[in-house]
């Protein structure tokens, strides 16, 4: 993998990846006459849940679903400008404008997986999903590094039901200065399950998944895509490597091959599932274990659809939203095996 660092008008970093290490990038300039976006996010706590909630009144500003030809983050031609000054890319990593988080308080990235507008992840190449990977790992490595963080979480939102305001095939990496709720329950978690049983928790989650085949989706030799016992949506998945590691940086060669043909394979099977032409929506979340305090956590990514039906959402209304109180329309081995009839 090849990496090239360029900066933007406004100071922001950018980055190449290239499959080829050899691959000679010219350092394009980024001719547009942009000022940095005034960005002072505030992290405050709720005393009544001990929960971070970031105030970034300044996103209300950001773009918002923009006509393909107006993308910002397709490659620039054509006498337009974008986020990208290149004619042309594999994958790139950028500094985002309009950031939930910085100032020295976190950081938020842009990760493009494709120059092509038209596409999302489940239509990339086996090798171009494995050069994603390496550079959320190089991503994860380097802002982990970075004063402050706590936490690196890697994730896409995918679909305008999940309110993505650009539809461009993109990701997202937020070096987080605190670690996150649904992390420190599962800190929580696994601490309980260690002292009543002696046991990792999610070692024992894995085995169990994979004793109990019918909640497998697929497996391969290192890594198993199951549906948790107690889903909370209606079509949601979790992939864990079989050797527990803390976060991607851990992974091993073998584990890093086979990883683009069994998460390409879980997008297609979410693709097909309700028989529609629309592509499905999803949130794709790579779950890291924090700097500080998370020696029981294993990696392992979560992905689930609000889609519930061909014509319907799952919305998280009044138990959900005011009480995060789960409740599932579709039963979790219901769902696995329609996942694994959708070939």
């Amino acid at each position: 993998m090849k990496k090239s660092i360029a900066k933007l008008a406004d100071g922001r970093e950018l980055i190449y990846y290239d499959a080829d290490d050899s691959a000679v990038r010219e350092d394009v300039p980024d001719p547009r006459p942009l000022e940095r976006v005034e960005s002072n996010p505030e992290i405050r706590l709720d005393e009544a849940t001990g929960d971070h909630v970031t105030i970034a009144s300044h996103r209300q500003a950001r773009t918002h679903r923009p006509p393909a030809d107006e993308c910002p983050l397709c490659p620039s031609g054509g006498g337009r400008q974008t986020e990208i000054p290149a004619a042309d890319y594999e994958v790139v990593v950028f500094e985002n404008r309009f950031p939930s988080l910085a100032g020295g308080a976190g950081r938020c990235e842009v990760v493009c997986f494709t120059p092509r507008h038209d596409t999302g992840f489940a239509d990339l190449t086996p090798e171009r999903a494995r050069l994603v990977l390496d550079a959320w790992t190089d991503r994860t490595d380097r802002l982990s590094a970075l004063p402050g963080t706590e936490q690196v979480y890697v994730f896409e939102n995918r679909g305008a039901e999940i309110g993505v305001t650009l539809s461009h095939p993109h990701g997202q990496i937020y070096a987080l200065p605190f670690t996150a709720p649904r992390t420190a329950k599962m800190t929580a978690a696994a601490a309980r399950h260690r002292a009543a049983t002696g046991r990792n928790l999610f070692e024992d989650l894995l085995a169990r998944a994979r004793a109990a085949a019918g909640r497998v989706v697929s497996a391969g030799e290192h890594w198993t895509a199951f549906v948790p016992y107690a889903a909370r949506w209606p079509y949601e998945v979790h992939l864990y490597p079989h050797r527990r590691v803390a976060d991607l940086t851990g992974l091993t060669e073998a584990e890093r091959a086979e990883f683009p043909g069994v998460y390409l394979d879980l997008l297609r099977r979410f693709d097909r599932l309700f028989g529609t032409a629309a592509p499905t929506p999803y949130v794709s979340a790579w779950h890291q274990a924090p700097l500080r305090g998370g020696d029981e956590l294993a990696l392992h990514l979560e992905l689930f659809t609000v889609r519930r039906a061909a014509d319907k959402l799952k919305h998280p209304a009044g138990t959900e939203s005011g009480m995060e109180a789960f409740m599932n329309d579709v039963a979790p081995e219901t769902a696995a095996r329609r996942l694994r009839e959708a070939r």
